[in-house]
Parts: structure tokens; sequence; C-alpha cells
């Protein structure tokens, strides 16, 4: 260790580099990926040692010292997890401390955080089971705390129901030989059977598997209900009855609990689940299980992507077009991406799972650097949902709904089967203005209108969080003469159940979920079947299965048509799909309604009568003419400020230093919504036809940029292959 004095730690600081410190007064040795408590500034800061070296920049004489190492054992995180994260920050141009902070659960951020204890299981003794061939006595709870360990030993969860006072009831039988405690044995899989494999779902699931045991990349092409999770399943199924974990991201925690249950009753161990909406103590617990090799399985969004699995054997990414999987501020990666480098790095499979895949993989897929298997029929040989496009011009229209879909929707119920409605925005109404004057509700600190949501007198900025009471005369001349304008989730929902009195109406937006088991017992309650009516948002276009939604209604999708971000089409057709694959998914066929004002717009004529793949060919050919990715490759500088013109004057600077060479600059150019919490946000377009040629310029670029007197006047970042605008 002496060889190597200098240690490089990363800390959680927004600058670019790991900073050199001499090892600790102690001597201890500090192993690469240990985190450690240092002095920086006036501060003491929680750091990771990425590295350790012969010599430093920093004369020796004005180095600090560790204070102290902050674990004991093995480092927290692995070479190869140093290794990939290291990638990271050089790829993406972000400070390598919070790049590692990331990958870290938040407990373990602070220098109070620990590692907690590995977990106890409870066992009987000889003597526990020579009181158990005894007659009851008077310790009754004694005696029920034995008989539940009597075929095999139990955890606390188990115990925990016994009584309040289970504890001391613990401690009194251990005391006196009964009961001895031991380490809980991980999960083991117990398979049960699923359903006989499609075909096409046997040639998928044994080519992957043809391929375990070393890195390939697989693109699952299906239809909705073609059955890629049961393909899942089987992959799973090999890799965790051979001792190995997998890690499975989705792109939305409100898909988790389906998942989790299919899995549970599928592959008899309970999944370790790990997303940013969990108290620090429960991810805590699930990220040290997972490092541990106790969790075979770990389910998560995004931020599950680096977690520490010792036998990681498979990386499955379900819904992989989804743009929540790109991170869209601070450390702005990609995890579908990040999951592609560490199963290439770990020498593993990946499985990349969609019904509409994004163009980026399926160009990968089309020049064979993905192995492409696809999906084209449903597993229950249930026909893919039949099309109505209903031209709004012709049409009447009751809170957004035509009178040709409300008759539809009616005699759907009235077969006692369900109707999903979707509507891509939440509130009651996405304007709440005047009919005398005109006056129409803004966000002072937004270019966004602000939502009205009735129920609760608000007005809403789904931007920047802002809220105001709602009027009830005209602000501006008084008049009672407020109506929304437009609908939203909100007011389809009231609308729907007072024309639909008899039927139950289930909104699906972020207001109604926001509460922890709303989402569930909504989502039981459709899967009781009986007739109802689901109204929401995206979140019900992401991998449900609803078994009795026999009719999808897609209220507008319009704005999509002729938006100024270049991948405004693609998202739309995926949508569309997503959207319409929960329609008719058993024995009875479903119908999807679509509601348009530009019924003969070639880019819906071409993705109802020809499908995705055909429709993603025909864009992948426009993105190639034109150089846009994934034909192209891109960064974005974006700046931000309250002052428009520091915000335009630092990007015109930046613009001039660019270093000359392959890659163009194009900008400046205002965000969509440029305006954003009083902010005015503009960018830079970086574009290259070589993804090395676009990095070797950025890279001189960006020390030149921080030395820019302008940079210290705006807020700015670099977003490498960035996915809005």
């Amino acid at each position: 260790m002496t060889e190597f004095p200098f240690l490089q730690i990363a800390l959680p600081v927004p600058l670019p580099q790991a900073f050199d410190y001499l090892a600790p007064q102690d001597g201890d040795a500090v192993p690469v990926g240990a985190r450690v408590l240092v002095p920086f500034g006036r501060r003491n800061l929680v750091g990771v040692v990425v590295g350790r070296s012969q010599r430093s920049e920093v004369p020796g004489g004005r180095l600090l010292r560790v204070s102290r190492l902050l674990d004991s054992g093995d480092p927290l995180l692995d070479d190869r997890l140093i290794d990939l994260l290291r990638w990271c920050w050089k790829y993406y141009k972000h400070a390598p401390g919070e790049v590692i902070a990331s990958a870290l659960p938040p407990a373990l951020r602070k220098a109070n955080g620990v590692l907690p204890d590995p977990p106890l299981q409870f066992r009987l003794t000889a003597q526990g089971r020579e009181i158990l061939g005894q007659p009851p006595g008077r310790a009754r709870v004694q005696r029920k705390m034995l008989e539940s360990m009597e075929a095999g030993p139990v955890d606390e969860r188990a115990l925990g129901g016994i009584g309040s006072q289970w504890r001391k009831t613990l401690a009194v039988l251990m005391d006196r030989g009964s009961v001895r405690s031991e380490p809980v044995t991980p999960d083991q899989p117990h398979i049960s059977p699923g359903p006989q494999l499609t075909g096409e779902q046997q040639k998928a699931v044994d080519d992957i598997q043809a391929a375990s045991g070393n890195f390939s990349c697989h693109l699952l092409d299906g239809v909705t209900g073609s059955g890629k999770t049961e393909v899942y399943m089987h992959l799973l199924e090999k890799v965790l009855t051979a001792g190995g974990q997998a890690l499975v991201l989705v792109p939305e925690i409100g898909l988790t609990p389906q998942l989790l249950r299919r899995f549970r009753e599928r592959l008899g161990l309970d999944p370790s689940v790990i997303h940013s909406s969990l108290s620090a103590g429960e991810r805590l617990g699930a990220w040290t299980a997972a490092r541990a090799g106790r969790a075979a399985l770990v389910v998560g969004t995004r931020s599950a992507l680096f977690t520490p699995m010792p036998q990681l054997g498979l990386i499955i990414l379900d819904e992989e077009h989804d743009a929540s999987f790109k991170q869209q501020d601070g450390f702005r990666y990609s995890a579908r991406d990040i999951a592609v480098k560490r199963a290439a790095e770990l020498d593993i499979p990946v499985v990349l799972g969609s019904a509409t895949p994004s163009l980026e993989s399926l160009r990968n897929a089309g020049v064979g650097r993905y192995r492409w298997h696809k999906l084209r029929r449903r597993a229950t040989s249930v026909a893919l949902p039949a099309w109505r496009v209903l031209d709004l011009r012709q049409q009447q229209t009751f809170h957004g709904l035509a009178a040709a879909t409300l008759d539809t929707v009616n005699e759907t119920l009235g077969r006692g089967e369900q109707v999903m409605v979707f509507l891509n925005r939440r509130g009651y109404a996405p304007v709440l203005m005047c009919q005398q004057c005109g006056w129409h509700g803004s966000c002072e600190r937004c270019d966004a209108n602000l939502t009205w949501h009735r129920s609760r007198g608000l007005l809403c900025c789904h931007h920047c969080g802002s809220q105001r009471q709602a009027s009830v005369l005209c602000p501006e001349c008084r008049a009672d003469a407020l109506t929304g304008a437009g609908e939203g989730t909100q007011q389809l929902e009231e609308s729907l159940e007072q024309r639909f009195p008899g039927f139950p109406v289930l909104r699906f937006d972020r207001d109604r979920v926001r509460r922890k088991g709303v989402m569930d017992q909504q989502i039981e309650q459709v899967r009781l079947g009986e007739p109802c009516l689901l109204v929401g948002t995206q979140m019900l276009a992401k991998g449900h299965h609803f078994p009795g939604v026999t009719l999808v209604v897609i209220v507008n999708i319009d704005q999509a048509l002729y938006s100024a971000d270049f991948r405004a089409l693609e998202r739309m057709g995926q949508m569309i799909l997503q959207v319409a694959g929960r329609a008719g998914r058993m024995e009875k066929a479903g119908t999807v309604i679509l509601q348009t004002l530009h019924p003969d717009h070639p880019a819906l004529q071409l993705l109802l009568s020809k499908g995705y793949e055909a429709y993603a060919r025909w864009l992948l050919d426009e993105r190639v003419s034109a150089g846009l990715p994934p034909a192209g490759y891109q960064a974005m500088l974006r700046a931000e400020a309250h002052d428009r013109s520091l915000v335009e004057q630092f990007l015109n600077r930046a613009a001039n230093i660019f270093p000359s060479g392959e890659a163009t600059v194009h900008g400046p150019m205002p965000a969509i919504m440029e305006r954003v919490s009083g902010r005015s946000r503009m960018y830079l377009v970086l574009q290259c036809s070589s993804r090395s040629a676009l990095h070797r310029q950025v890279d001189p670029w960006l020390p030149r940029l921080r030395k820019l007197a302008a940079a210290r006047k705006v807020r700015w970042a670099i977003d490498i292959d960035p996915q809005e605008l």
C-alpha cells in the first residue's frame, strides 16, 4: 500500500475531478471503493476512494489527510462498479463525486450512515422442541412463538404478528435456550409452472439462454400482450436456480406492484425493490441485501442500476423505449445505455424489452449490434385490437368525447366490460379562462398556463410546482364568467360519473395516486373484472395487464403531430400503441377509438395501416436524411438564469470558443418551454456524425467554458445524448 501513498477521492461537489489526500494518520489501509471522511474547506465531507497514485500534482506539504475510514470489511463498491462509474463520469462529463453518490443509498452518503447488521432468523433448539411436546401451560404467547418455528426457522417479519411485546418474549425464550438465532439464509427460488410458451417465445428464450455466460444484448420486440414478461420469467428462472442474481429495471414505480406479484407467484421468492420513493431505511436494507448476495432478484427504477450485485448474471430493462430511463437533471445519464455497458463489462446478457422499441435500439438491432427477437402474435392468440379513427371535425364533443365515442362506451359497459379513457392532461382543465374578457390563468414564473384543479380550488403549474387559489370572479374584469377551457382527467372523471352513474370511474394520474396504496387499490379493483371506467394519463399506458378492458379511447394526440421536437412523432407512435395495447388482451376482442382533428396525417395513416416497425423505419429514414440521432450524435449545452440576456451572452461566447472539427454548433436556441420557475432556458446543440469526434471536441471545450466570466452568471450543464428540448 505504501507504494501508492496518495488516495484519489470523489467528493459530492460539482467539480470535475477527484481530489488527492494522504492516508489516515493511524496507517489503516484504505481500499478503493471505501467511504472516508475528509476535510474539505471548512467542512468535513463523505467521499469514496476511486484510485491510488504514486504522485500528486499538489505539493505534498499542502495535501490533507483522510480523517477516518468509515467502513470496516470489504469496500462498499467493488472495482468493477468503480470502473463503470469512472466510465460514466468521463462519458457524461459529470462531476465524479456526484456520479459516485448516485450509486450509494442516501443513508450512506452521511458520515453516520452504517451498513445494517445482517438479518437474523430464529430456530427451535432441542429444548424448545421438548417444551412443545409437553401440555400447554399459562405462557400462551411464548408457546405461540415456539409453534411458529415448528416447521422451520422464521424471521422478524413473521414474529412481528405474534404480539406487541414479541421482542421481549423472544428474548426470554433465547435466554432459556429454547430458541437460537442464525443469519437469514438467502431466498431460494421455488418455480411454479407458467403457461405453455408460444413458438416465438420459446425461440427467444432458447436464443437468449444459448448466449448466457457471455455478453450479448437482446432486443425483445413484442407487440402488446405477446408475453414478453413470460420470456423474462424463463430467463430469470435459469439464472436464479443456478445461484445467480438478476436485475430488472422498469420505468415507473407504478409498474412494480404487479411485476412483484407475478415474480412472487412464479419464482417463489420476494424480490428486493429499489426506487427513490422508498424511505431511507427501506432503500438501505434492499441495497445491502443485494450487495451481500442475499437478494437474488432486484426490481427497481433507473436509480437501481448501480446497485452492487456480486453474482449478477442477467439484466432486463422493460419498456426500454421509455423516456423515464434518461435522467433529466444533475447526472444526466441513460439507464438503458449504461445497463448495456454494465452487462458488457460483466460479460453477461442484457435484454431490452418493448412493444415499441426506441429508434436507437431498432437501429442497433438492424445493423447487428443487438440480437433482434420479434414476437408478433399475442400469447393468448387473441387478435390485436381493431382501430376506429374518429374525425373530430365532424363531431360534437362533450368534455372532449364525441357522441359516437360515448355511444360505444355505453355499449361496452352494457356488455359487462371495462373501458379505458386516455388523456395526457391531469387536473380539471388545462386553463381557467374568462368568457367575458378572455383572461386566462398563466404562471408568473413559467411560459405555461396554470392547470385548474377544481376539487382543491387551486391553479397549479405542473412545471415549477407553484400554486395559487382560484378566483371566483375574473381577476381582470371582475365578471362571474370563469370556466375551464379544454379537458383534464378530473373533468373527464366528473363528466363520466354523471353520464354513467351506475359504474365506478377510477382516475389514474399523479394527483390521485400520490398517496401510498391508492394505485394498488385501484388496480386491484380493475382486476376484479367488474364493468368500470378507467381515466388516466401515461401511467395507464405502461405495461399494465387489465384483462377486462375491451375498449380504449384516446381523446387527443394532435399536439404531437406538429411539435418542434424531432422526437415527438416517435413518442406519439409509442404512446398510441402502448395505450391501445391495453384493449382486448384476453378472450374478448378489443377496440381502440382514436379521436383526432387530423385523420389524414401521413404519420397516423402509416402507423395504423402498416404497424410500428414500418412506421419506425420511415422515421429512421427521416433521421438519416437529417443526420439526427440515432443516425448522428448530439450533445447539448444547457444554460439558464433569471436574466435572458446573460444566458444568451454565455451561449454565444461558448459557441465562439468551440474547437473546430467535425462537430458543428447550432444556436443559441430557446427551450421549447423557455421560462420555468422564473428562469430563462436556452441551449446550444452540438452535432456530429461520429460519437468519438464529438467527444474529442467537447473534452477540451469544457475547461475553457469554466474560465468564462459569463459562466459564473448562469447555471449551465452539458447533456450528452440529450432526449429533451
